[in-house]
């Protein structure tokens, strides 16, 4: 009697065959993230910090995970509206201030008054990510946070009037970041107008405002060097009379359908890794933009001893009503600041 061979594969080798063409698509698998913002793509949280960073993710996932940059809201909408484009998937991804965004953010707001953080882009960033991770996780609770980090420090640039005490700030109309700083500014005697940073260069050459709040290093990409003569900081063992929070802010749909393995790789260099980034690049610009002004022969005036003081006396009264308005919402704002102080006491070298 002639057996015929079976041409039926053993139950264990079709097993494995299915187990290996399943698992194949999800190993391969790529993702593209949109990422935006509302500076130009030569701005330096895009060229110095997040394009290395997705080069990184990149050669980590042997070229699985991809970038797509739509720099100066090239997706529509506002600055304002940046937190919204992550959390509806407009974006995947979008680095942005949430004090753009009013009222959203209320505990965020505790970093941003005078006398909490201190001065510099890596000092203000441990600050800014260790508080998070203590006191603002239900803040952000409706997104995958990479980062938050500080804009290195409240500096004041003016077109046709030095700044050199807070006398020199009466009456002036000067562009405000957030609503802390507007409030901040306001106690000083200035006039706050609130504008997004793409727009204050061409504010102060029409002269719509006769200068502008803003951080040494904005001060290269916006042109703000073009317009601008005066420029007024304060001491580095100080405080900073005030700075904007920035975050880098994930769609949480997007980032939980991701594989495993890209999910970790991108954990990997977020958090403090990516904070890190933000602060060593920032650090380098200021000093870079501070050193360009004064090559140009711009005035750069350190306000500090008696007029720093007189300044910072003025900014408590906006803590106060800050405290006053997160009573109303329901958190202790007094006790957010008191915690914001003491994580900066301890980063203190």
């Amino acid at each position: 009697m002639r057996f015929r061979r079976s041409r039926t594969l053993p139950v264990s080798a079709l097993t494995a065959i299915v187990l290996v063409l399943s698992a194949a698509p999800a190993a391969a698998q790529e993702v593209t993230l949109k990422i935006a913002h509302f500076l130009p793509g030569v701005a330096l949280a895009q060229r110095a910090v997040l394009e290395p960073w997705c080069e990184d993710l990149g050669r980590q996932s042997a070229g699985r995970i991809k970038c797509q940059f739509f720099p100066a809201m090239q997706l529509g909408g506002t600055p304002a509206q940046l937190s919204d484009q992550a959390k509806n998937g407009v974006a995947d991804i979008v680095w942005t201030a949430p004090g753009y965004s009013t009222g959203r953010f209320p505990r965020t707001e505790a970093l941003e008054l005078g006398g909490v953080m201190p001065l510099g882009g890596l000092a203000q960033g441990r600050v800014a990510w260790t508080f998070y991770e203590r006191h603002l996780q239900q803040e952000y609770a409706g997104y995958k946070v990479l980062a938050l980090h500080g804009d290195g420090g409240m500096n004041i640039h003016t077109a046709r009037k030095a700044v050199k005490s807070i006398d020199d700030l009466q009456g002036l109309k000067l562009r405000a970041p957030n609503r802390m700083i507007a409030k901040t500014l306001t106690a000083f005697g200035a006039m706050p107008v609130a504008m997004p940073p793409a727009q204050m260069t061409e504010a102060i050459a029409k002269g719509v405002v006769d200068g502008a709040s803003a951080v040494w290093e904005v001060i290269v990409p916006t042109k703000l060097d073009e317009v601008t003569r005066f420029h007024m900081e304060t001491p580095a063992d100080q405080a900073a009379l005030g700075a904007t929070v920035l975050a880098v802010l994930m769609n949480k749909e997007k980032y939980a359908a991701l594989p495993a393995d890209l999910r970790e790789i991108l954990d990997r260099n977020s958090g403090a890794a990516l904070v890190e980034r933000f602060g060593r690049a920032w650090d380098g610009a200021i000093a870079a933009a501070r050193d360009k002004v004064k090559a140009a022969g711009h005035v750069v005036t350190l306000v500090s001893g008696p007029d720093y003081e007189t300044m910072r006396q003025r900014s408590a009264a906006v803590e106060q009503e800050r405290i006053a308005d997160a009573r109303g919402k329901g958190f202790d704002g007094a006790a957010l600041v008191a915690a914001a102080r003491e994580i900066t006491r301890q980063a203190q070298p």
